[in-house]
């Protein structure tokens, strides 16, 4: 069984769930506040880069990814 589990939500974020530890491009972790799940912006239109806001809905994003 994987440690993380990544989902990706029809037109929204992908949610990750797990033991994870999310890193910027300096190697610096970010603070996840204990969350076990966090949901990570895919559609760039997030004030709070990289975890998802909810602004997918107003920017119109759409994707909806299907594992073949």
């Amino acid at each position: 069984m994987a440690d993380c589990d990544i989902s990706c939500r029809e037109n929204g974020p992908f949610l990750v769930t797990g033991n994870i530890e999310i890193k910027d491009a300096d190697g610096n972790a970010f603070d996840l506040g204990g969350k076990e799940t966090v949901a990570l912006c895919r559609c760039g239109a997030s004030a709070n880069r990289p975890f998802c806001d909810g602004s997918h809905k107003t920017a119109e994003f759409k994707s909806n990814e299907k594992a073949i």
